[in-house]
């Protein structure tokens, strides 16, 4: 089970941050603080995965990438694979990627909507339920017609209704 997934910059400043179990806020803080200075002082030649005891109640295996400023983090239980959600965070940045059409850290600040709802496709409640960054933007595209309003089966009728203005 993902136990929470968090998004770093260089400067240790939370930009995403989601636990799927409950967790205190103080708690949180210390967890944020310890990820971080985790994976800052990890060498880039070193694997992505850390098993870190004293995170949650259990054990715990801290998995991340680093993306130009962010690094995008997932504290999992011993249950789930390493390289899956190594796959995963990699999905989840495609996702974005092709969303935001080459996304950057302020797209995550300004967006945080958005950002939360790719997440919540593909993860709900720790567990995995989209891996695929088509469906997921599919179900974006989808929503975004739904908030304007716009259904094709409409726009014909309403060309009769209003011809086009000349």
């Amino acid at each position: 089970m993902i136990r929470a997934v968090l998004v770093i910059n260089n400067n240790g400043k939370p930009r995403l941050l989601k636990f799927y179990e409950y967790t205190r806020e103080d708690r949180q803080q210390e967890i944020i603080k310890e990820c971080y200075n985790l994976v800052t002082k990890r060498g880039d030649e070193l694997c992505k995965f850390v098993e870190c005891d004293n995170l949650f109640e259990e054990e715990t295996l801290v998995v991340y990438r680093k993306y130009a400023t962010l690094f995008f983090i997932f504290c999992v239980d011993k249950a789930e694979s390493e390289l899956g959600i190594i796959d995963l965070i990699q999905v989840f940045v495609e996702t974005l990627d092709k969303y935001f059409e080459n996304v950057c850290e302020l797209d995550i600040i300004f967006h945080m909507d958005k950002v939360n709802y790719i997440l919540d496709e593909i993860v709900v409640g720790g567990l995995v339920m989209e891996p695929n960054n088509a469906d997921v933007l599919a179900a974006l595209a989808a929503t975004k017609r739904e908030e304007h309003g716009y259904r094709p089966s409409t726009l014909p009728a309403i060309s009769r209704i209003m011809p086009a203005p000349r």
